[in-house]
């Protein structure tokens, strides 16, 4: 089985500004927790426990982008017996894009591309991400690393399904893997049916694929029962050969062990579609 979504740190061969901030709330909670180093071994243990054989790397803010993915290639060299492919933070508006594109690409693990449109409200607002959508840099971008066999893990909140949703479709060689199933941030009825219903507009696209993971970071104390209807939704619209496992450790890890987070995605998701959901998917959309 694969976990699609996962971080490795090494304090000491990365900077990550964001993860050093001291005294920082960000949207997810209080990151003190983890504030250290995870490494492959401690992700290995808690996950192959679960029967966990192979994993995914998404790119976690390091301040030196390719630098973080000649890194995370060197743990994946130095363990041969763990399949790890990764995505890696690129700017798809940058003017050198391609030249960026190239060095990332000299690494056998890269296999996608990520740059975040959109965290939580509060933050978005700060940051201006938002504003990607409407840079035609972006969507140029976007496009080239299709061409380039690149795909695209896209982190965003419910409120930009729509807009977005419009700007995928004109790229539509490029393979999007919706993190976190779109940041249902708000888990109240109306939020939960509003979720639901921009979701749609990104589940129509076949060029989209969602992950289920990081639904902790806006629910801590979070149950089984309370993240069934998110699962069963993002199952119904995508349909099981469209969806993923990941787990957002270490930084769902602040709320739960991987154990109780694993089980309680294969208690929710039926049988029959667990080799598709925890190894299929993941397997065909990252390792092929």
């Amino acid at each position: 089985m694969i976990d699609a979504h996962h971080h490795l740190w090494d304090l000491n061969a990365v900077h990550y500004p964001w993860l050093m901030a001291q005294g920082v709330e960000r949207f997810f909670g209080d990151p003190s927790p983890i504030q250290r180093d995870y490494l492959i071994d401690e992700f290995r243990t808690e996950a192959s426990a679960c029967g966990i054989t192979g994993s995914v790397h998404i790119q976690v803010g390091a301040e030196d982008a390719i630098a973080e993915a000649k890194w995370v290639q060197s743990v994946a060299d130095a363990t041969p017996d763990w399949p790890m492919a990764q995505v890696v933070f690129c700017d798809l508006t940058a003017p050198d894009l391609n030249n960026q594109l190239d060095a990332f690409q000299k690494l056998s693990t890269v296999k996608g591309v990520r740059q975040i449109i959109g965290r939580a409200p509060g933050e978005d607002a700060v940051t201006g991400t938002n504003d990607l959508l409407d840079n035609p840099a972006f969507l140029a971008g976007l496009k080239e690393a299709g061409a380039r066999g690149l795909s695209f893990d896209l982190q965003l909140i419910p409120e930009l399904m729509d807009k977005t949703a419009h700007v995928l479709a004109l790229a539509p060689e490029t393979r999007i893997a919706l993190c976190h199933a779109g940041s249902p941030h708000d888990r109240s009825k109306q939020g939960f049916s509003a979720w639901a219903k921009t979701l749609a507009n990104l589940s129509a696209l076949p060029h989209a694929t969602c992950k289920l993971s990081g639904l902790g970071m806006f629910e801590h104390n979070w149950t089984p029962d309370s993240i069934a209807p998110i699962v069963q939704e993002v199952v119904a619209q995508f349909g099981p050969k469209r969806v993923m496992f990941g787990s957002n450790f270490p930084v769902d890890k602040l709320y739960s062990d991987y154990s109780t987070l694993f089980s309680a995605y294969r208690m929710i998701i039926p049988q029959e579609h667990h080799r598709a959901v925890f190894m299929d998917v993941a397997e065909a959309f990252y390792f092929r």
